[in-house]
């Protein structure tokens, strides 16, 4: 499709140029083409306009992922309102705060949010919208109450005729560095920053996206199920989809594996983005059991029908995908260097990329057949790195980078814009990497969850978790440090599978014991791990699935 020079110019062909075609769907719900997503966007703008929403102030949207979530945001970025995303399962005392930071004008909020807040606690809100059907649950302004009872009637009035692609003007000159969204993130090593994006921003990402990524192309069925609060989902699972003329389908339910199955045999997507846990699910329990039985084990070993096998793998996946899979991208954290390898093995088509909230999100990607085994791909267009490093090739340093995906900063935090983002423009992303010569970025660990090992050295705890986290009856790991510089293992362990295999919780951790002492052997001195504890429930995570590391640095201190 043909380039546009600005995100909200992408917006307005995108609905004109696909008109009378399907743009989203809830799954087993409502469904709007791009005409009905752009009347309702312009009754929006009708009632924001009459209780004198301007250019620059901030909306929030508190939901679970639905279609009306997505004509919300869309609205907010083709009326110039600032878009400020919540993730839906923010506990109460979160949403009324973030609400506040933010000086959000408006709330759309689901049926859930609703009757978690206290609309006491943010008291400068104009009122709450209910997203499913943009009824009101609050008012505090009189204009927003006679708007919102008459709002067909200021439809009709507006486009007495009626409204056609030629009315459709989402300010296609906005300034491109004008503020567009605040997407508070939730990090793993430490507190919600409203980090401010502008259009120019999430244009970049787009603009890649259209010029990299083959697939879907218009008409072709998407599927979302990343939370739309998170820059990852809203910028390449929604906007992105919608830019392409896509029929987007929402999973609105918690996106369970089983949940998921349903959804890729119901819309057979030929482009899937995603995050390593849900891939590293459906590997580990649907394929892994059948390669560990005696005769497939026998047959692996025997070139003849070791291809035939890994070619049927290679379907079967396919087909767990809705059998039109063209490419897997998966972000947000590091792939299990196992599942990683055994997908290379059969040829499987994905990729690995790299971003964070501050780039909106997009930093490193490459095609997943120029792909190389544990990288995440290559700087994108429109932006430049720098290691801390002389030479990143062999000494890992820390990743800095500049350009158009880059913050503006965050939101009335001048300290940590400061520490994150010098007067030059570069990026601190606190990641750890090698470049190798070809531009190759490979991540080590956050310069944040460094351990300093007892003599001074530099100990990378997610390379240890790599290990662990492939080991029998793991689902996930943590690895931290005590007060004696002693490294400990934090391992939320797969109690289903173990006690399907008849094991105890004490014989489980016998196991684990045994297991970590064959990970020591793969381990340097110095980062050996000199104990384990075991969690029954699994830690607790941020928006892209990361874990929240600092909620459990000192559990064993």
């Amino acid at each position: 499709m043909e380039l546009q020079p600005t995100l909200n110019k992408y917006l307005e062909q995108t609905v004109k140029s696909n008109w009378d075609r399907l743009a989203f769907s809830d799954i087993n719900g409502v469904t709007l083409t791009f005409s009905a997503v752009a009347r309702r966007i312009a009754k929006l703008h009708l009632l924001y306009n009459a209780i004198g929403i301007k250019q620059g102030d901030k909306i929030a949207l508190c939901g679970r992922n639905s279609t009306q979530w997505a004509v919300a945001l869309l609205s907010c970025l083709t009326y110039g309102a600032v878009a400020v995303p919540i993730l839906h399962d923010f506990k109460a005392e979160n949403i009324h705060h973030l609400v506040n930071h933010s000086e959000a004008k408006l709330l759309f909020a689901d049926k859930y949010t609703w009757e978690q807040v206290d609309p006491k606690q943010m008291p400068d809100l104009e009122g709450v919208i209910e997203i499913k059907d943009f009824s009101l649950y609050l008012s505090n302004n009189k204009s927003l109450t006679k708007a919102r009872e008459h709002l067909n009637e200021l439809f009709g009035k507006a486009y007495p005729e009626r409204f056609t692609a030629a009315d459709v003007d989402y300010h296609a000159d906005m300034d491109p560095d004008a503020l567009a969204l605040i997407n508070y993130t939730s990090g793993s090593t430490g507190f919600s920053k409203g980090v401010m994006l502008t259009y120019k921003s999430i244009w970049s990402n787009i603009a890649f996206a259209v010029e990299h990524l083959s697939y879907p192309k218009p008409g072709d069925n998407a599927i979302c199920m990343l939370p739309l609060a998170h820059m990852y989902g809203l910028s390449f699972e929604m906007i992105h989809f919608f830019v392409k003329g896509c029929h987007t389908f929402f999973i609105t339910k918690t996106p369970s594996p089983r949940v998921i199955m349903e959804a890729f045999s119901l819309v057979r997507p030929q482009l899937v983005i995603t995050v390593p846990l849900i891939i590293e699910k459906i590997i580990k329990t649907r394929v892994f059991p059948a390669l560990e039985k005696p005769a497939m084990k026998f047959l692996m070993k025997v070139p003849v029908f070791d291809d035939k096998i890994l070619a049927k793998i290679h379907d079967r996946l396919i087909a767990v995908f809705g059998g039109n899979l063209q490419m897997l991208v998966i972000g947000g954290a590091a792939l299990n260097k196992e599942v990683e390898e055994f997908l290379r093995k059969i040829k499987f088509p994905f990729t690995v990329g790299y971003g964070m909230t501050e780039c909106a999100p997009l930093i490193a990607y490459a095609p997943w057949d120029e792909q190389r085994p544990g990288s995440c791909g290559k700087i994108v267009d429109r932006m430049e790195l720098k290691v801390d490093s002389d030479n990143p090739t062999t000494v890992p340093g820390v990743l800095s980078v500049r350009g158009d995906n880059v913050m503006k900063g965050y939101y009335k935090n001048p300290e940590a814009t400061a520490e994150a983002l010098g007067d030059d423009g570069w990026l601190n992303t606190g990641d750890i990497v090698n470049v190798d010569d070809d531009g190759y970025i490979y991540i080590r660990g956050r310069a944040k969850s460094m351990i300093l090992g007892p003599s001074g050295q530099n100990i990378y705890p997610e390379e240890i978790e790599l290990k662990i986290n492939n080991l029998p009856y793991v689902n996930e790991s943590i690895v931290v440090d005590d007060e004696q510089h002693k490294l400990h293992a934090l391992i939320h362990p797969d109690l289903e599978a173990a006690e399907k295999d008849g094991f105890s919780m004490e014989e489980l951790s016998k196991i684990l014991e045994e297991g970590i002492k064959q990970v020591n052997t793969e381990l340097p001195a110095y980062s050996k791990i000199s104990g384990v504890k075991l969690y029954k429930e699994e830690f607790q995570k941020t928006p892209k699935r990361s874990i929240k590391r600092y909620l459990y640095q000192n559990d064993v201190k």
